[in-house]
């Protein structure tokens, strides 16, 4: 195979196990080249520049560094030959079943498949207008332009194109070599595909690996992903369940997990009910080729969201008071983040918040929407070490014109309940405590997600946040227990003041008109009735929530505060009191949360 002409009798007689036990030989390679750039990097090279200063131990480490170059290099590209093959035979067995099957049905029948693929077949009997009569055998050769999935022999009684041969083998020849040419093309263009892959995995005769070829690999790794697409996404649960997405996972070899790790990450690093850890390291990889693929196009959207991925990279390199966990990452819609500071899956405190009104993919998200949560994450470690804190843009939130629709929170409420329900399944404690946050149209979301049937998977705790509503009239409707329901609002927040939508169109006016607009509109349209625009107010009595305290912020006017009052929930520096009890409340001490009355 891989370069020489393709027979029907090659195809026959391949020996796909051969190519598995190269596949394997490669695979041994890659692994025994990164055990030894990881004893290189941390038994010689650190020791020496632990231990040693002089020009001569520098040298040494400057070839040690080459050293570690080379076995990185042989590392991926053996790796990648390793894929190719294994794609190139799972490929093949279609095509090569399709072939035993076309053979087995000419031998049942006594007709001959010569070495050109026709198939010639003996006389028969057959009707004629004029009775019974003995009809010559011949022989046909197949159409290779016909659809592979064109029908089988059972399928054909007749010749196509309105030919009739009143010898009845003869469409049964024909169905069989066109079941013959049909296979060898597939077989040809899956052959040819692969060996262009795999003659370009070849290193030039004492190369000398650069920082510069390493980039090499980056292109060679997307020829891979591309020529083995159909291979790498064979049999991935998209449509299961996290839980059956889980053990699909830990049923898979350690060879197939890093082939989609290393070639294809992509593939696993948004499927919920995987590991934190192996959605981490599968997003990390991916995130440069998304940025790769971002950087070649035109466009505000294209240059905005290039502009977040590399911050959101940038951020990945650095210290961080509390470890990153990249656990979700795209392009698609206004963009897709979810980040988790510390570990959810061996944390008992988990809590997952969803941003709202105007969050996307952009400068705004990394340096902001990101901040919350670490400082959500800071703040319930402080109380118990075991929290992990997750920002969740998995859906498109709403902008300003779009703000006054439920459709954003409806599309996005199934997503989180899936997200949610991964969590749950790969959460390594006996019984995690899981909180939901929904700041601003998060909250709607949440609300939402929370009267899906069965609720928020695993959740324990509902946090809202500055809520313009979340779809409900009663806290009790959201399937935690009223006394699970946690509301901060603020008095100088506009969005918590919206006038409801039945107050004569006050709501939408006020939606999109500043906060002046939105703060007196809902003083002079809901005098009492305790109605925001998406339902009763969360932080009212006749909602029946528990109402934290939270400072009231500058006024939307008077301080010309506009709505940085609904934007300091998190901060420590601008809401002591705000970040501390929503840390207690995902660290699962809610007991000492400072309370204030309902509105």
């Amino acid at each position: 195979m891989t370069g020489a002409t393709l027979t029907w009798q090659r195809l026959r007689d391949l020996k796909r196990s051969e190519f598995e036990d190269a596949g394997d030989g490669w695979h041994e390679v890659s692994g025994r080249a990164d055990a030894d750039r990881v004893r290189t990097e941390r038994a010689m090279t650190a020791k020496l520049r632990e231990t040693q200063e002089s020009d001569s131990a520098r040298a040494a480490i400057g070839r040690l560094e080459r050293l570690s170059r080379n076995f990185e290099y042989v590392h991926a590209e053996a790796g990648l030959i390793r894929t190719a093959l294994n794609g190139l035979v799972a490929e093949l067995a279609g095509p090569q079943k399709q072939l035993a099957q076309a053979l087995e049905d000419a031998e049942s029948l006594k007709f001959t498949v010569h070495a050109d693929g026709s198939v010639s077949y003996p006389a028969a009997e057959g009707e004629t207008l004029l009775g019974k009569q003995d009809h010559p055998g011949g022989s046909v050769q197949g159409n290779a332009r016909l659809p592979l999935e064109a029908p089988g022999l059972s399928e054909r009684p007749g010749l196509p194109g309105g030919r009739f041969n009143p010898n009845p083998n003869a469409a049964k020849a024909e169905t069989i070599a066109d079941l013959i040419a049909r296979a060898l093309r597939s077989a040809t263009e899956i052959d040819d595909r692969y060996a262009k892959v795999l003659n370009k995995l070849k290193a030039a005769k004492g190369l000398d690996v650069t920082k510069a070829t390493l980039a090499d690999v980056f292109q060679d790794t997307a020829s891979v992903r591309s020529t083995a697409s159909k291979y790498l996404a064979q049999g991935i649960p998209w449509d299961e369940s996290p839980a059956e997405r889980k053990e699909w996972w830990e049923g898979l070899t350690k060879e197939r997990q890093q082939e989609y790790l290393e070639v294809a990450p992509q593939l696993v690093g948004g499927l919920d009910g995987i590991p934190a850890t192996v959605r981490d390291e599968a997003n990390r990889n991916y995130l440069p080729v998304l940025i790769d693929e971002l950087a070649g196009k035109e466009g505000e959207d294209a240059r905005m969201k290039l502009d977040a991925l590399r911050g959101i990279e940038a951020k990945l390199g650095e210290p961080s008071k509390v470890p990153m966990f990249l656990l979700g990452i795209g392009d698609e819609g206004n963009g897709r983040a979810i980040v988790a500071y510390g570990n959810p899956d061996t944390s008992r405190n988990v809590s997952a918040y969803v941003p709202g009104l105007g969050t996307k993919l952009d400068k705004g998200f990394v340096d902001d929407t990101l901040q919350r949560g670490l400082d959500t994450a800071v703040g319930a470690r402080g109380y118990d070490s075991s929290s992990s804190a997750i920002v969740w843009l998995g859906y498109d939130a709403p902008n300003i014109a779009t703000v006054t629709s439920t459709g954003s929170a409806e599309a996005g409420a199934p997503a989180y309940n899936q997200f949610m329900d991964g969590l749950d399944v790969t959460n390594q404690n006996k019984d995690p405590h899981v909180t939901a946050i929904g700041h601003s149209y998060g909250s709607l979301t949440v609300g939402t997600a929370a009267r899906q049937d069965g609720g928020i998977p695993a959740a324990d705790d509902i946090v809202l946040l500055g809520s313009p509503g979340v779809g409900v009239d009663k806290a009790e409707d959201l399937g935690v227990g009223k006394e699970h329901v946690f509301v901060g609002a603020a008095d100088n927040d506009p969005v918590t003041h919206l006038p409801s939508k039945q107050q004569s169109g006050v709501g939408v006016l006020a939606m999109a008109g500043g906060p002046f607009v939105a703060y007196a509109a809902g003083d002079i349209a809901d005098q009492g009735d305790d109605d925001v625009y998406f339902g009763k107010d969360p932080a009212s009595e006749a909602f029946g929530a528990r109402r934290f305290e939270v400072d009231d912020g500058p006024r939307p006017v008077l301080d010309a505060g506009g709505f940085d009052a609904h934007s300091q929930y998190f901060t420590p520096e601008k809401d002591k009191v705000s970040a501390e009890n929503i840390a207690l409340i995902v660290a699962g001490h809610p007991d000492r949360i400072k309370t204030e009355g309902w509105r």
